[in-house]
């Protein structure tokens, strides 16, 4: 067995610290509840909305909550290790390499990690839980039924501190469910709060990925009891584009001149959509930092870089901080910039913490549900992205492109509660060569593949990818990208040997147990017993035109340069260049990411608008098809293809 396959399967099958529970999650629940005076059903809800009644493996979250009830604990050391992603530049306001040369500037990820008060007892619930009980706080974060003792005894003190009484009903513990979410402000609380009794009183029921039952019977007659004047709405303005039920909050980016009026931040002006750039994406990020930090450095134009909206993850939170009719500067990709809305998620990709919270999701997915339906963006892998899918735009930005928002994210359950989910069966059997299928890998502990971080160990935990290999079998070298060098494979930032949850691929070629798709170019190999990982999907592919060896592929769609003439706007630098390290050699087929869009570009030009061609969309006539080329996307020109059903 090589030295990749063994590590392969010690990350799959290896143990943890973790303490198995000697009784199910619901009489644990059931106990607490009685021992400490809580109703059962806050209690389970309350730990539905922070975990899904998940363990975690005794690992904490990108934010430092642990086990079942969510219970936080942030040590100065915790703050002290920077993940790969940190070190990566990136982001600027077109993508273009010049650009941050020129400005001296770029998005530094983890820029928030600085602003973390690590002595805030909001970051500290579980040791005030683990007094609470006398236990000790190392086993708050290993054992469950422990982590639910304590929650309760923390319910129950927040509980008394508001009132004093313990009530019977579950309508009178508002206070302390408010209380627990941890929120700085109002909106958060009160975000936090209604989530939890809409689960008591529908009920909830799930199999955690350990296996086990837990109900929440539904109780419809559950009101809770709120005071008029507890929490005062944050108002701001503009008006934050979102639900009325995510109370969101906006807090303006940065938008000032720099060195010069054509030298600014953090965003472009725009008309969006009715001035030409229709938004056909959603793009995921995460901050690599703090919450407070993330808005504090959007806040500074000279960054040159911005968001769509933050989400906070202790309580869901959501703030807007660039209106959606703009062009937020998020994924170092201009086309993508002109026609997305970015999203970051407070958190990391790879760091001692490993999951992302229950409240994050949730909120997450109203808001990208409410943004789809308002601009018709199809709610699928191919147009809800991660920062890891988007390309770079020219040979020497891909290596620098970023890979957020990690292995972690589970791409299954964020789809589920987008209406769209993705299920792979092994009903059919193992696909076919030439069917298109998409690789839906399970988000459980039947997937952990071993991961490093800069060479570091990270603990074995479920993800959301599966290794690509150049043949059949774990001993066979893994997939490589031309653009990358050598990183060590198992590295959370080589994306190019992993393959994402999600992604559309035609099937190149099947054998017992593994499945080759088309990919960057060549067969990749991943294991997919009985066809387990995957699941048909039905769209179009594109192969190279007839007669033709191979055509180019592009980081960008940007029109000819004869569509600037009469503009005010300059033709751009390697205005026409592809990615000549990558090619759609002849007979090989790609998965449409979308359908055929017009190559554009849209010029900001000065931060008051009244610069020459300032606030200009030029549209060419040259058509592009969006594909899955890699893990990433990238775009052909639709004159050299051909689309296959």
């Amino acid at each position: 067995m090589s030295a990749i396959a063994a590590a392969l399967v010690a990350g799959s099958t290896g143990t943890t610290a973790f303490a198995t529970p000697d009784a199910s999650l619901q009489s644990q629940f059931a106990e607490a509840a009685r021992k400490y005076r809580v109703p059962q059903s806050v209690l389970m809800a309350v730990s539905y909305r922070q975990t899904l009644w998940e363990t975690h493996g005794g690992q904490p979250s990108t934010t430092g909550a642990y086990n079942v009830m969510g219970l936080t604990r942030v040590r100065p050391q915790d703050m002290e290790q920077p993940s790969a992603v940190e070190r990566l530049a990136g982001f600027d306001r077109s993508g273009d390499p010049a650009v941050v040369k020129r400005s001296g500037a770029g998005h530094a990820p983890g820029s928030g990690r600085a602003d973390v008060d690590t002595d805030d007892p909001r970051l500290h619930t579980l040791e005030r839980a683990a007094r609470l009980i006398g236990a000790p706080a190392d086993s708050l974060q290993r054992d469950s039924a422990t982590s639910i003792r304590a929650g309760a005894a923390l319910l129950a003190a927040y509980q008394r501190e508001a009132g004093g009484a313990l009530p019977k009903d579950p309508g009178g513990w508002y206070p302390a469910v408010a209380r627990y979410s941890q929120s700085s402000d109002g909106a958060g609380s009160q975000l936090f709060a209604s989530r939890v009794f809409d689960s008591i009183r529908s009920g909830e029921s799930r199999t955690t990925a350990d296996g086990e039952r837990v109900v929440l019977p539904a109780d419809p007659s559950v009101t809770p009891v709120v005071a008029a004047t507890s929490y005062a709405r944050t108002t701001a303005t503009p008006k934050p584009e979102c639900p009325a039920a995510l109370r969101c909050t906006f807090v303006p980016a940065g938008y000032a001149a720099n060195s010069a009026p054509d030298d600014y931040g953090d965003y472009n002006v725009a008309n969006r959509p009715a001035g030409g750039e229709d938004i056909r994406q959603i793009v995921i990020h995460d901050t690599e930092g703090g919450y407070e930090g993330s808005l504090e450095h959007f806040k500074n134009p000279a960054v040159y870089a911005s968001t769509h909206y933050l989400i906070r993850a202790s309580d869901g939170l959501v703030t807007q901080m660039v209106r959606t009719k703009d062009e937020a500067w998020h994924a170092a990709n201009k086309t993508v910039n002109m026609h997305s809305i970015g999203i970051e998620h407070e958190g990391y990709a790879i760091k001692a913490g490993s999951w992302y919270t229950e409240p994050q999701y949730e909120s997450s997915a109203a808001l990208v549900k409410y943004l789809a339906a308002r601009f018709s963006v199809p709610l699928d892998r191919e147009h809800i992205i991660g920062h890891d899918e988007v390309p770079g735009v020219l040979d020497g930005s891909v290596a620098s492109q970023h890979w957020d928002p990690g292995p972690f994210w589970d791409w299954n359950h964020y789809m589920s509660l987008l209406g769209a989910p993705v299920r792979a069966t092994s009903k059919g059997g193992p696909p076919k060569a030439g069917q298109l299928v998409r690789y839906a890998p399970p988000f459980t502990r039947a997937n952990r593949p071993k991961l490093t971080n800069d060479g570091a160990p990270v603990a074995a935990q479920p993800a959301n990818f599966g290794y690509l290999y150049t043949a059949p079998s774990t001993g066979a070298p893994v997939v490589t990208d031309p653009y990358l060098g050598s990183p060590l494979w198992s590295d959370g930032a080589n994306w190019a040997d992993k393959i994402v949850a999600g992604g559309a691929y035609v099937v190149a070629e099947s054998r017992p147990g593994w499945t080759a798709v088309w990919y960057g170019g060549h067969k990749a190999w991943f294991a997919n017993p009985g066809g387990r990982f995957t699941v048909p999907v039905s769209t179009r592919s594109v192969t190279a035109k007839a007669g033709a060896k191979s055509v180019p592929v592009y980081g960008r769609a940007y029109p000819e340069k004869a569509a600037y003439a009469g503009t005010k706007v300059k033709v751009q630098d390697s205005n026409d260049a592809s990615l000549t390290k990558y090619a759609v050699p002849a007979g090989q087929r790609y998965a449409l990411a979308g359908a055929a869009v017009t190559g554009d570009y849209y010029y900001g030009g000065t931060v008051d608008g009244k610069g020459p061609g300032s606030r200009t969309l030029v549209k060419g006539k040259t058509t592009f098809y969006p594909i899955r080329y890699n893990h990433r996307i990238a775009w052909v020109r639709v004159s050299d293809v051909r689309p296959v059903r």
